[in-house]
């Protein structure tokens, strides 16, 4: 098997999906900023997409990899909107987006 033939096919979808879980993983961790947080937890959304698809492709002949991908899609949206009305919630209360604040919140 030569580098071409690794890289297009499974193993080269799959290595892509755990890289970005990877970084997705990272930047959750590391961050204390809440939109970076948000970033992060879009990136091992987008890792799992990925690796549905690839199965979808490549191990079966069915569609249900791009379905639940268009789900996880659908719900990354979804989150996506309402994490930033609370993220924009919580800057016009406190005046930052750091989310160690957030445990001032409680009241």
């Amino acid at each position: 098997m030569s580098l071409i033939d690794w890289a297009t096919g499974l193993h080269g979808y799959l290595f892509i999906g755990a890289m970005l879980f990877v970084l997705g993983i990272i930047g959750i961790l590391s961050r204390k900023n809440a939109i970076g947080i948000l970033l992060g937890i879009e990136l091992v959304l987008n890792a799992a997409g990925i690796n549905f698809v690839a199965f979808s492709k490549y191990r079966t002949a069915m569609v249900e990899g791009q379905v639940v991908t268009l789900f996880i899609i659908l719900i990354a949206a979804a989150e996506a909107a309402v994490a930033l009305a609370i993220i924009l919630r919580f800057y016009r209360l406190k005046q930052t987006i750091d989310a160690g604040e957030a445990n001032l919140l409680r009241n």
